[in-house]
This record gives C-alpha cells, structure tokens and sequence, in this order.
C-alpha cells in the first residue's frame, strides 16, 4: 500500500552544529519528544499513518528511533519505511532528489513536510487532500508570514489562490514556504522533471524549480498558515521553542 506523506528528514544541519555532530536534526529535543515527531503524530491524528522517511546524515538513528511501527503516546501508530540516500549514494539528494527516489512508495497524492520545521497548529486533512486530488493543481503550498530572518520570502498568493514566482522587487507581498505542501506524482516526471523515475543515478535536485516552472502554468496553489510555526534552523532558535514549555 502506497504511503500518503513523506517527512523530509535527510538534511545535514550544518546551522546547527556541534548539536548535529552526533544527533541528526529531525531528531533534536523540542518540549520533550523528537522535531519530526510532531509531524509524523499530527498526520496520524488526520488518518495518515503511512509514511516514508528519507534519511542521510545518521540516518541510522532515525530508523533506530522509530523502526517500522511506531505507536504514539495519546493513541493511534504510524508505518514508517525508509529511503535511506545517505547509504545508497553517499548524501542526501535534496527535495525534489529525494522525493524522486521514494516515488515508487508513494501514493499519486501525499503530504511532504520538512522534518526540521515545527507547526504544531497544523493540521493534515483528509478533506483537503480529496479538494486537492480534485483540483488538476500539482502542488498545494502553505506559506507564512516572512520570519526575521528570511525578510523576503519566497512566493505570492493571487486572488485565485494560486501560488506566484514573484521578483524580490514585485509590489505584491511576498510569504516564506513553510515546508509543509500537498503534491501530486506527476509533477516528479516530465515535463517538470527531468530525473528517471526512482532517481536510480542519486541525482541531486532541489524543489523550488520544479514549483517555479508548474507555477508559471497556473498549477501551483498556496494558502497561509496563521498558527505557530519556527524554522529550527540554529541552536537559538531550538533553546527559544525549549524556554516556551518550560
């Protein structure tokens, strides 16, 4: 059976050394349980328990941690398999690399969330995925408020609700990817991308391309999120979202 979501979790965390000397960033502490976790629990409590984990950077520990079956502390579990691109090529693929070479397990529609982000108002609905899977977009993006520190953004929201390639220098507003989106299958193969189904060759590929090329057709769709939501992307950052629970 095909997986609905893929956490996103084979990055380096090079901002966040020494932490990540020994411990791979989705797996950093945040108000008790493990980064990635937060996701991988939220989509079980939308009905998505089955995932795909890409791994690199002591991708070991992150299977060690969650093995095959992993049950949660307020009820229900998740089935979890591996795309471990740290041991088949030697590094992690980047996003759209990635997503690539876990194409075979994936479903025609899923959820990707980048496993070093923390949203814990966000919710995975089985409803938006149905409206989505019906819409003919090929992504759906959820955008936030720019941060401090990535004042520009990356994208705006037209009326329609679809997501633009604005310039930096473009009079509309601006908003950052939270790294959290809904994707259809179709934009992983041509015309988009170039890579060969499974990424056999371990081609490295970043997403926004693929985005900025189905956004100038019209087929990429975008929507704010209000609630929380950090980039964990230094130890600040992580020390600041610990203090909030303590």
């Amino acid at each position: 059976m095909k997986a609905q979501a893929m956490i996103l979790a084979a990055g380096r965390g090079q901002r966040m050394r020494p932490l990540t000397d020994a411990t791979p960033k989705p797996l950093l502490p945040v108000q008790g349980q493990p980064l990635m976790q937060w996701h991988m629990q939220a989509l079980a409590r939308g009905g998505f328990t089955r995932l795909v984990v890409n791994t690199a950077w002591l991708g070991e520990q992150i299977e060690a941690r969650f093995g095959a079956h992993a049950p949660w502390p307020a009820g229900g579990a998740s089935d979890i398999a591996y795309s471990h691109e740290g041991r088949d090529f030697g590094d992690a693929l980047e996003t759209a690399g990635g997503i690539v070479r876990a194409l075979p397990s994936l479903g025609e529609v899923f959820w990707a969330v980048a496993g070093d982000v923390h949203a814990p108002d966000f919710r995975f609905s089985a409803p938006v995925v149905e409206s989505f899977a019906a819409s003919g977009l090929l992504a759906q993006l959820w955008l936030v408020v720019n941060p401090p520190h990535h004042p520009q953004g990356d994208f705006g929201i037209d009326a329609e609700g679809r997501a633009l390639d604005l310039p930096a220098d473009a009079p509309g507003p601006r908003f950052t990817f939270s790294g959290i989106g809904l994707y259809r299958a179709e934009l992983f193969g041509t015309p988009w991308c170039e890579i060969a189904p499974g990424n056999p060759e371990g081609i490295h590929a970043p997403l926004a391309p693929l985005l900025r090329r189905a956004m100038g057709a019209g087929r990429v769709g975008a929507q704010l999120h209000t609630g929380r939501w950090t980039d964990v992307g230094t130890p600040e950052r992580l020390a600041q979202l610990n203090a909030e629970a303590a």
